[in-house]
């Protein structure tokens, strides 16, 4: 998870109880050509989970709960918070990079290290990237990462967002597209055995493997800004609930989107209502 009232994309680009009218569906997926547990596991298996309605209100709060102004359908919120009562609830994870202050308590040999043995760092965020290059080492990832998913689960969440699904980008090459789809397949199984469904967080170049990865909708930062919101619309069925952070983003994300997706422009620190700094726009 995110410090509170600090934002995923602020200073970095990253690349890409339920409603009672949330769509029921039967998912399966398969995994593709993994190896050791994860070929025998496969991706997850049929469960059923509630999908987040389409263009519909959205409120982005990762940076710390409050009240959900009105109209508000969905709405997103860090792990160590509390599900928004009568609302579609995402709970967001940090699932493929260890923060500052959980570093420590990793294992050393999960955080991927370069040829002279020194752990790779996202310098944006100072958090060290997780080593997902082997089945084994999935596993033992996933084994931690699903604990918290447990903890959204037991809460009444109703769906996941791991976020920094493209860390791979920033891995100086030592991870790769098909390290990030197998380990996020393992991460899907697991939240659709608890009835939760899984969404992608941005990654756009891995839209058209959302099968393969178990994904069941999108939520995205800046589609409007960086022209990426059709690449995830068309995945993903316009199940796709974006957060611009300009004024420029959010009228684009309007212009081209507003009648299908569900768009709110928040401050990059995403903070809450009496802050300063506080902004929230959906038109």
């Amino acid at each position: 998870m995110p410090p509170k009232g600090v934002s995923r994309a602020a200073g970095s680009r990253r690349t890409a109880g339920a409603l009672a009218a949330a769509l029921i569906l039967t998912l399966s997926a398969s995994a593709g050509c993994a190896s050791g547990g994860e070929e025998r596991r496969g991706a997850p298996k049929p469960a059923a989970v509630r999908l987040p309605p389409r263009h519909a209100g959205f409120d982005y709060q990762i940076g710390g709960a409050y009240l959900p102004p009105r109209g508000v359908r969905i709405v997103s919120r860090d792990r160590s918070d509390s599900p928004a009562p009568g609302l579609y609830n995402i709970c967001y994870v940090n699932a493929f990079q260890a923060q500052p202050e959980e570093r420590s308590s990793w294992p050393a040999d999960l955080l991927l290290r370069d040829a002279r043995g020194r752990v790779v760092v996202d310098a944006d965020w100072n958090e060290a990237l997780l080593d997902l290059r082997t089945p084994a080492k999935r596993e033992r990832v996933a084994e931690r990462v699903n604990e918290w998913t447990d903890g959204c689960a037991k809460k009444g969440f109703d769906a996941v967002e791991p976020d920094n699904y493209d860390s791979y980008t920033r891995s100086h090459r030592l991870l790769t597209a098909a390290d990030a789809t197998a380990f996020m397949a393992l991460l899907s199984r697991h939240a659709h055995a608890r009835h939760l469904a899984v969404a992608q967080k941005n990654t756009a170049d891995l839209a058209g493997v959302r099968a393969r990865a178990g994904l069941d909708f999108a939520v995205t930062e800046e589609c409007g800004q960086y022209d990426e919101c059709g690449v995830f619309a068309k995945a993903f069925d316009d199940r796709v609930v974006d957060v611009e952070y300009t004024d420029a983003g959010l009228r684009s994300a309007l212009a081209h989107w507003g009648d299908r997706l569900s768009i709110v422009r928040r401050d990059r620190g995403v903070s809450t209502p009496g802050s300063k700094q506080y902004v929230r726009e959906v038109r």
